[in-house]
């Protein structure tokens, strides 16, 4: 006997339409991979992404563990559920990959981003950036007669957000470090 209810007046009695429905709606994950920090593995991880035709939105990496010679690896990508569910199957089949964790599915977790902004501006532009740099927490890292270059924190929207309002006032270069991200609670 067959553990699937079907319900009453269900047109769907075949075991043919028990295969999984698929979803075509892009999701964005962010994906947290502990490594064995060697050479080659970053270039094997990167090219399960490219080989795959799979993209990458953002990519930190930095040695989490000197003792144990491991590290954190966070990739934040976009795709599908099936092709999330694949990217992290394949990145568990990499030797030197230990963990992968969905920090987008596992629960609750803090993302955040470091970026630098310069904007070159005089007069009403130059007091405006700086008004807006005060409301958004960002710190004047460098100052000229004639541009600032703006440190900022935050999740990636906060960022991005920034980004759009200083463009108008003479944004002419921007570098972001990625996103770095963990669980919250224990």
């Amino acid at each position: 006997m067959s553990a699937l209810k079907i319900k009453k007046g269900s047109s769907r009695h075949s075991a043919y339409n028990l295969r999984p429905q698929f979803s075509d709606v892009q999701e964005t994950h962010t994906l947290a991979v502990i490594v064995d920090n060697e050479p080659g593995v970053l270039a094997r991880v990167i090219g399960l992404f490219s080989g795959r035709g799979y993209n990458i939105d953002s990519l930190t990496v930095a040695e989490v563990d000197h003792t144990g010679h491991t590290s954190r690896i966070t990739i934040v990508t976009t795709g599908t559920p099936q092709v999330i569910e694949q990217i992290k199957a394949q990145l568990g089949r990499i030797v030197p990959v230990h963990e992968v964790h969905d920090l987008t599915v596992e629960g609750p977790s803090v993302e955040r981003e470091l970026a630098l902004l310069k904007v070159e501006g005089e007069g009403d532009k130059r007091v405006e950036a700086l008004r807006l740099a005060d409301i958004f927490r960002a710190n004047a890292v460098d100052s000229t007669h004639a541009s600032f270059v703006f440190e900022i924190t935050g999740a990636p929207e906060k960022i991005d957000a920034f980004a759009d309002l200083m463009r108008p006032l003479g944004l002419v270069e921007m570098a972001r470090t990625g996103v770095a991200a963990m669980s919250r609670g224990l």
